[in-house]
């Protein structure tokens, strides 16, 4: 059982995803409803990742070199900000798309950076406490799991309790109270010593400057410097991608043909329990199994699950085999992101784990591109089964690749 400073992360961090989480479904409703314009959402999503990115690079590198802990505090105070002044500005002024990207560029601000610090602080806590590293990172996906399953049903209710603006107070108090939990944690935890700000290789120019030493070293840390490091990293863009075309388009342009839009969140949800099953699993488990037999029975079970969804079967299958990709994908997701942390050295942590969250920022906007670039061309039917060959080319690769073959040696 955990506790302690690890407990305290863990709350932390569960606030932080509840909030994002009850957001996520609050706010595409309440832009819709004050302009009318369901384009409205997919340009203020475009608008707010180009922040995002730039953010993510330039937050890895300030990670490097100044108090993460605090950096965790300062995020989740002006998440809660960007959010309470929606409601304020409604009952006041009125919203308007304007008021709406402000507020989403100034919740960028907050977003990002404290889920880089997060990520970085993560294997601090672990050592403090004297905690297995793999262990942790498999309850922590297991939490991320929950939150997802969790956060879109509060917003149901909320939202059948209250007006939709006024749901949105929901997320600042989890912000809020997200940022008390992290002030909380033990002193001393999340300083950079002086060693480490020396061998630090962000830069100390300007903005443009220390983007790109972050950007540079991020992209060596990841993709250079270690091999096994470059196949997990890549592995998980691929499966972002992929999931992001058929979560960001594939899903709910096939619902939506069968007017049943509403089916698009069964499915993601059946999805999320299957995670936070498989997440909960290999939190107990982890320990009786290789890494090695781990990922190989993820890969597997994931492109199982993928090969039913690909013949687009009736709905009933179609959730099951969703709950098995979500099942298998648990281990999966909590190993490769063990490897992230295993192999980053603290060092250069916060500019790899800031490039690390910029580029999934770019990866899964990518993928539902895809989606519609292969809707447009083939049919949706069609869209589902290439989707699944692609799925299971990348399975056979990643499972003959040399270099993911001996997970369980330790890093150099």
């Amino acid at each position: 059982m955990f506790k302690g400073a690890v407990l305290r992360y863990l709350i932390s961090d569960a606030l932080s995803l509840l909030g994002n989480s009850i957001a996520g479904v609050v706010l595409p409703l309440v832009l819709l409803a004050r302009t009318g314009d369901a384009l409205a959402a997919g340009s203020l999503a475009l608008i707010c990742a180009v922040p995002q990115f730039v953010l993510g690079i330039v937050g890895g590198a300030v990670l490097d070199r100044v108090n993460r802990k605090a950096i965790c505090v300062a995020s989740d105070l002006i998440s809660a900000l960007s959010v309470a002044l929606l409601p304020v500005i409604d009952a006041t002024v009125g919203l308007s798309f304007g008021w709406f990207v402000a507020l989403g560029l100034l919740g960028a601000v907050g977003d990002v950076p404290g889920m880089t610090a997060r990520d970085a602080l993560l294997p601090e806590v672990c050592e403090r406490e004297g905690v297995d590293l793999q262990r942790f990172v498999g309850a922590s996906q297991s939490l991320n799991a929950l939150t997802g399953i969790v956060g879109p049903a509060a917003a149901a209710l909320l939202i059948g309790l209250l007006n939709d603006i006024d749901a949105l107070w929901v997320t600042a108090v989890c912000s809020c109270a997200a940022a008390l939990v992290s002030a909380s944690l033990p002193h001393g935890v999340g300083t950079i010593s002086p060693a480490s700000t020396a061998n630090s290789p962000a830069g100390k120019g300007g903005i443009i400057a220390l983007a790109r030493s972050v950007l540079t070293d991020g992209l060596s840390t990841l993709f250079a410097n270690n091999r096994l490091l470059r196949a997990t990293t890549l592995l998980s863009f691929g499966i972002t991608m992929v999931m992001g075309a058929w979560q960001g388009i594939v899903l709910p342009a096939c619902f939506t043909s069968q007017r049943t839009p509403e089916l698009a969140g069964v499915f993601i949800s059946a999805m999320g329990i299957g995670m936070l099953l498989g997440s909960l699993i290999y939190t107990a488990l982890s320990s009786r199994l290789s890494r090695r037999g781990w990922f190989v029975l993820s890969l597997v079970g994931m492109a199982a699950g993928v090969s039913i969804m690909g013949t687009l079967p009736a709905m009933g299958l179609l959730l099951v085999s969703a709950a098995a990709v979500g099942l298998f994908s648990g281990p999966a997701s909590a190993l490769l992101g063990f490897f992230a942390y295993e192999r980053i050295p603290e060092e250069r942590r916060g500019s790899a784990m800031g490039t690390l969250n910029a580029l999934y920022l770019v990866v899964a906007p990518a993928g539902t591109f895809l989606g519609s670039t292969l809707i447009a061309g083939f049919g949706i039917e069609r869209t589902f089964m290439v989707l699944a060959i692609a799925w299971i080319a990348v399975t056979a690769v990643a499972l003959a690749a040399p270099t993911l073959r001996n997970l369980d040696d330790e890093p150099a």
